[in-house]
């Protein structure tokens, strides 16, 4: 509050909170009033008057009495009168809903907050009160739109990333070898958040994704996975859809990137820097192409089915992340000995042939991972994975779809352009 007094420094300071603990209550009031007005309620708590009343008195009680006891035989007064509102509403109208009362008490509270807690607590208080007073329907409306499953993957998160995480020890399995159950855990939290981020997107806000939609969601989850998908699906597509097919792959690409880079900025600064023009220009150029092909066919109306397949997966099951905790582990160990024992043609060897597998463990072992060489070194090896990640996601669209002419005809180029630019940008760094 102390910015509030430099600006109102000619006013008393208690006119300053009694005016601020007044507005506050009446905000409050006012939006229980709207409430019971839409709901047409003919016995309900309080109306604008009443909350601003109560925040007053809230305020006036701990301002006589800084020992609080005023204060609170005035909360206990309130809280009697609360109580028998209560037991009316309940024989009138049958309603066990609490929401009114415990806002009375929030708005009570409203003056000491005030005057002992910086200003943004009230402020946060006070928004906080009429969002949840205001949104009712929209949380209505949300739950009834989560299935029994919903928690469970919720609490499947928290568990993997809020209790397992941080018991953790951060030391080395291996001496020599930079890998602790943390930093194993911690790689695995990361991947995960981010699919549970793609998964909520596509179960709330993009409930019927269509091809495109599918593309981008599914690039941020599994670049690979996704293009197998969609692979299957060109195969028995009307040929009008091929084209966007063919653009929700190049875009899956695309978000391939996006996700790589976004390790990237987490796990290692040195590499973010180093490889930052890089994942601007494949993004950008794997974006153009995908967005090329829907503006060649924009006389092309229609849209096909997205991927239903995932549409309820559900991407934080502990096995999975025990198989990926398990393939970092491996690769690390991989990695590592084969940079003592064949250097940088060794890594360079095992970048290309890691693209027939998942790179992002890989990946991330190598963002977290410290070894005795350069930044542009380790900068390349993860180009040549995604390379070669690109190169065989190419073979799975054409050997799902069932090697589809017109499919053909737009991946190769697409895929041609992204693999030249690759090489163009391996040999810049």
């Amino acid at each position: 509050m102390a910015m509030i007094h430099e600006q109102l420094d000619f006013l008393p300071p208690d006119l300053v909170y009694f005016i601020i603990v007044a507005v506050s209550s009446l905000l409050i009031g006012l939006s229980q009033r709207r409430v019971s007005l839409s709901k047409r309620a003919i016995l309900y708590f309080g109306s604008d008057r009443t909350f601003t009343l109560i925040g007053i008195l809230g305020f006036l009680l701990y301002r006589l009495d800084d020992s609080w006891v005023l204060f609170g035989g005035g909360g206990i007064a309130l809280i009697l009168f609360l109580c028998i509102s209560y037991y009316f509403k309940i024989q009138q109208q049958k309603s066990f809903g609490m929401t009114a009362m415990l806002i009375a008490l929030i708005t009570y509270c409203l003056g000491p907050i005030a005057m002992t807690q910086p200003f943004w607590m009230l402020i946060l208080v006070v928004v906080t009160t009429l969002l949840l007073t205001e949104m009712k329907e929209t949380f209505t409306n949300f739950a009834k739109q989560l299935n029994e499953n919903e928690f469970i993957t919720l609490a499947k998160f928290l568990f993997i990333s809020g209790i397992i995480l941080p018991i953790l020890p951060n030391e080395r399995i291996v001496p020599e070898i930079n890998l602790t159950p943390y930093s194993v855990w911690l790689a695995t939290v990361v991947v995960s958040t981010i699919s549970y981020v793609g998964y909520l997107l596509k179960r709330f806000v993009f409930k019927s994704p269509g091809i495109i939609v599918s593309g981008i969601l599914g690039g941020l989850y599994s670049s690979t996975a996704t293009i197998v998908i969609l692979g299957k699906k060109t195969k028995i597509a009307p040929e009008p859809l091929v084209p966007q097919y063919a653009a929700a792959i190049l875009l899956a690409i695309g978000m391939m990137y996006l996700r790589v880079f976004v390790f990237t900025f987490i796990f290692s600064s040195d590499l973010f820097h180093a490889m930052m023009p890089y994942f601007i220009v494949m993004i950008a150029v794997s974006c153009v192409l995908g967005l090329g092909i829907l503006i060649v066919q924009k006389g092309v109306h229609g849209e096909g089915q997205g991927i239903k397949e995932e549409e309820d997966k559900n991407p934080l099951e502990f096995k999975v992340a025990l198989i990926f905790a398990f393939l970092f582990v491996a690769f690390t160990l991989i990695t590592h000995y084969v940079i003592i024992y064949f250097g940088q043609s060794g890594l360079s060897v095992l970048s290309y042939l890691v693209g027939f597998t998942d790179i992002t463990p890989f990946l991330l072992n190598i963002f977290q991972g410290e070894y005795a060489l350069g930044t542009s070194v380790l900068a390349a090896a993860c180009i040549r994975a995604m390379m070669s990640n690109n190169i065989i996601n190419f073979f799975y669209s054409m050997a799902f779809s069932g090697n589809r002419k017109t499919l053909r005809k737009y991946l190769l180029v697409g895929f041609s352009v992204i693999t030249a630019a690759n090489i163009v940008t391996l040999f810049i760094i």
